[in-house]
């Protein structure tokens, strides 16, 4: 296989110069934030930052200096307008961008929690078309998820991985190490139709709805039970982690709205972690859904609206949704 670099497919994927200039800008950030990952003690970037984000969560000082080095990358580019990050309250105009440039959402380190137990994180990315001909406001971000542009994610692992899709299937770059580039190594990824693994956190089960209970309980229950089959689970706890593996392996993922006040409406965010993971997983074949309904289909109320998400191979999502519709 020839490992065609990121700059080389951009251009044969896609004519528009602007949109290349942001994926790369992108890409280029996440390799340098993968190199002060890598460091972790060595770089005195593990632990706390003694700060909270918007939503009220304890902010790793990976999750500030991810962010800052994001904001600070796409300030230089012009075809970047205006961007949303889950780390900031409010999104950010950029001056000097073009009067056609796009939006850029971005959840700068996924699966902060991870951080200092050296588990897969990630930076997962989400582009918008912005408005012509006026001043970008909020209002112009809050478009449903199957308005993204282009979406994606980068994984910090064994190996750092660029997953990325511009509406026309998903493709796998990883980073070269020696010479710093993103090399094409998977195209055409596609997640297996049926599955027997799942991903959940177990210890929420009793806050669970009754859609998502029966499910589990279907699965637990293996070849005696009315799934006919044995069932594994895996949960990393980091979104990213969890689904790159269903993108490489197929699986269902839940992270289900639940009884808890805090988590009625959902835990992940739909704008910064819902709608391009959705994007992702349906662009490879797969499905995606908040409980009943698909989740590129709804219409955001606000930059950090949260949703349940349940999203993999497309036969358990499918029968997910059809309980939650009973």
């Amino acid at each position: 296989m020839i490992h065609t670099p990121l700059s080389g497919w951009l251009q044969a994927q896609t004519t528009d110069t602007r949109l290349q200039s942001l994926i790369q800008t992108v890409a280029d950030t996440c390799r340098s934030i993968s190199t002060r990952v890598a460091q972790g003690a060595l770089g005195g970037v593990l632990g706390s930052e003694g700060t909270e984000n918007v939503q009220g969560e304890i902010q790793k000082k990976l999750d500030v200096l991810a962010n800052d080095m994001l904001l600070e990358a796409c300030a230089g580019n012009p075809a970047i307008r205006a961007l949303a990050s889950e780390e900031m309250p409010d999104m950010q105009p950029l001056a000097h961008a073009d009067a056609d440039g796009y939006l850029l959402l971005f959840d700068p380190l996924d699966g902060s929690s991870n951080i200092d137990v050296n588990v897969s994180i990630g930076t997962i990315f989400s582009v918008l078309d912005a408005p012509a001909g006026r001043e970008v406001r909020t209002a112009d971000f809050l478009q449903a998820g199957t308005a993204q542009r282009a979406a994606g994610y980068a994984i910090y692992g064994p190996q750092t991985l660029l997953v990325l899709s511009l509406g026309d299937g998903v493709s796998m770059f990883t980073l070269e190490p020696g010479s710093g580039e993103w090399l094409l190594t998977q195209s055409g990824v596609r997640i297996p139709e049926k599955t027997r693994e799942f991903a959940i956190n177990m210890s929420n089960r009793r806050h669970w709805e009754a859609p998502v209970g029966r499910f589990i309980d279907e699965c637990l229950a293996g070849s005696e039970g009315p799934l006919k089959e044995d069932w594994n689970m895996r949960w990393v706890a980091s979104m990213v982690a969890d689904v790159h593996r269903i993108l490489s392996r197929g699986g269902v993922f839940m992270y289900p709205r639940d009884q808890r006040p805090a988590v009625r409406q959902g835990k992940l965010r739909l704008m910064y972690e819902a709608n391009p993971m959705a994007f992702l997983v349906e662009q490879a074949g797969g499905a995606a859904i908040d409980g009943g309904t698909r989740i590129m289909t709804l219409t955001p109320g606000g930059l950090h609206q949260r949703t349940g998400v349940i999203l993999g191979s497309h036969e358990a999502v499918a029968r997910l949704q059809g309980y939650h519709r009973n």
